[in-house]
C-alpha cells in the first residue's frame, strides 16, 4: 500500500492489557524507502496521485489518513432489519462524485493533546474517565469541540480538515457491503466494543468491557478503517433529522432544519449491539460532553 509523507509508523507489541481486553491489531510499518520524509502537507501533483486506500499524515501528530473511493450506496435499513429504527428511512441512493480522505482511527487522547499544545481546541483537556489516555479514543467531547479541532488541523496543515457528512460515515461504515455490519449479520464482541451481555440477530453473548479500547483494536474494515462501529459515539456534521425525507443525495451534510441536535453514529463501549449497526443513528445536543462520544475527521481531496 502507497503511503505518503509519513515518517514512521509502527506499533509494537504492547504491554499486557487487561485480561479481558481483546487482542490489538499491529499496523504494519512502512516501506524503508520512505521512513526519512518528514511528514507534511501534500503538494497538488501528491494529492492528484492519491488512489483508494492510500494513506498520509500531513504532521507529525495529525491523524492517519485513509483515501476512500468515489462511488455509490443504498443509505438506511430495509424495514426488515432486525433492531431498525424509524429514522432509518426512506432507504435512498446517494453518490459520491469524488474520492475523499477519512481518519484511520479515531481522534486519540495524544492528538488532542497535540492541539492543546499548540493552543489549539479551545486549550479544552477531557479526562479520561480512568481508563488510559495515549491511543484511547478521545472522550467527553462535544459537537463544537470536535469541529474546534478540525479547525485546528486546517490552520495547522492549509488544508480542509472536517467532520464527516452523516452519510460519509454510513458509506465508509459499510465499505462497500449491504449487511448490518461489514462482517455480516450478526455481531459478537470478539468484532468490536460494546455491551455484550446483549445479542443481536442471533450473535453470540460474551464480554461487556465497561469502557473503551485503544483505536487500533480489533480488525480493520474492507477499506482499512478501525472501529467504525462500536467503542465511542461519533460526532457528524449534520443536524438531525427523524428520517431522510429530502436529505442530501450526494454526499454532502444537512444543516437545515433544527440543528439543537446533532447526528452521532456508530455506538459505543456501553451501547446494546443493534446501535452499531451501519444505519443505526442517534442525536445530541451540540455542547454536550458524555464518556461515550468520540469523532473521527475527514479531508476533502483536490482533484
Amino acid at each position: 500500500m502507497r503511503i505518503l509523507a509519513l515518517a514512521f509508523v509502527v506499533f509494537a507489541a504492547l504491554a499486557t492489557m487487561d485480561a479481558t481486553a481483546e487482542k490489538r491489531v499491529a499496523l504494519v510499518p512502512i516501506d524503508a524507502e520512505l521512513s526519512s520524509r518528514s511528514p507534511g502537507s501534500m503538494s497538488r501533483q501528491e494529492e492528484g496521485a492519491l488512489k483508494a486506500k492510500d494513506e498520509f499524515k500531513e504532521c507529525e501528530k495529525c491523524p492517519m489518513m485513509v483515501v476512500v473511493p468515489a462511488g455509490s450506496f443504498t443509505m438506511g435499513s430495509p424495514q426488515s432489519e432486525p433492531g431498525r429504527y424509524y429514522d432509518e428511512g426512506p432507504q435512498h441512493h446517494v453518490t459520491f462524485a469524488k474520492p475523499f480522505a477519512v481518519g484511520k482511527f479515531t481522534v486519540t487522547f495524544d492528538e488532542w493533546d497535540a492541539c492543546v499544545a499548540d493552543g489549539g481546541c479551545k486549550g479544552y483537556r477531557p479526562e479520561g474517565a480512568g481508563w488510559g489516555r495515549g491511543k484511547r479514543p478521545i472522550i467527553s467531547v462535544s459537537w463544537e469541540d470536535a469541529k474546534s479541532y478540525a479547525e485546528w488541523l486546517s490552520r495547522k496543515t492549509g488544508k480542509p480538515y472536517r467532520l464527516l457528512s452523516e452519510s460519509e460515515w454510513e458509506y465508509i461504515a459499510r465499505a462497500g457491503t449491504t449487511t448490518p455490519f461489514w462482517w455480516g449479520s450478526s455481531i459478537s464482541p470478539s468484532r468490536a466494543n460494546y455491551d455484550g451481555t446483549v445479542a443481536y440477530n442471533g450473535g453470540a453473548k460474551g464480554e461487556y468491557r465497561k469502557k473503551t479500547m485503544p483505536v487500533d483494536s480489533f480488525a480493520p474494515n474492507p477499506w482499512g478503517l478501525y472501529q467504525v462501529q462500536g467503542n465511542v459515539w461519533q460526532w457528524v456534521e449534520d443536524c438531525y433529522g427523524q428520517g431522510y425525507q429530502g436529505a442530501p443525495v450526494d454526499g454532502s451534510a444537512k444543516n437545515d432544519g433544527d440543528c439543537s441536535p446533532r447526528v452521532i453514529r456508530g455506538g459505543s463501549w456501553n451501547s446494546y449491539p443493534g446501535r452499531l449497526r451501519a444505519a443505526g443513528r442517534d442525536s445530541s445536543v451540540p455542547g454536550s460532553r458524555y464518556s461515550d462520544n468520540g469523532f473521527r475527521v475527514a479531508r476533502t481531496l483536490t482533484p
